[in-house]
C-alpha cells in the first residue's frame, strides 16, 4: 500500500461541489485507493496566472492506494477531466486542480511526473 498526498483546488463554477466530487472519486476500487484523511477547506487568492481570477477553495487529502505513482497520476488527471478541466491559460482559472504532492518517499523527475511536486514549497 502506498501513501499519496494530494492538493485539490477550484476557482470556477461549483467550487465546493468539485472538491467533494474529487474526494469521492479519489476513493477508487479500480486502483485500490481510499481517502484516509482530509484537511479543512481554505479560501485563497490565486497565485500567478492572469489578473481577475476568482478566489480558490483548496484542501489536501491523504490517500492509501495500491496503484503505482504513474497510475495514480492518471487517476488524478481523469478526475480533472471529469470536472471539465481546461488547460487554455497557464495557471488560469479552473474547475478543478488535482496535484499529486508526495507519493511515499519517492523522488522522481520525468516528463510526465515530478515528485515531490516542484512547487510544494510555494504552498501554504
Amino acid at each position: 500500500m502506498h501513501v499519496a498526498h494530494v492538493a485539490l483546488g477550484s476557482n470556477l463554477g461549483d467550487r465546493e461541489g468539485f472538491l467533494r466530487e474529487a474526494v469521492r472519486s479519489l476513493t477508487d476500487a479500480a486502483t485500490g485507493s481510499l481517502v484516509v484523511a482530509m484537511s479543512q477547506v481554505f479560501e485563497t487568492d490565486p497565485v500567478g496566472g492572469p489578473d481577475g481570477q476568482g478566489a480558490f477553495l483548496n484542501m489536501a487529502v491523504t490517500v492509501h492506494t495500491e496503484a503505482d505513482a504513474i497510475d495514480f497520476l492518471h487517476l488524478c488527471q481523469a478526475i480533472e477531466a471529469a470536472a471539465h478541466r481546461q488547460r487554455e491559460v497557464h495557471w488560469g482559472p479552473r474547475t478543478l486542480d488535482v496535484d499529486l504532492l508526495h507519493f511515499d518517499d519517492l523522488e522522481l523527475s520525468t516528463e510526465e511526473l515530478e515528485l515531490p511536486h516542484p512547487r510544494i514549497g510555494e504552498r501554504r
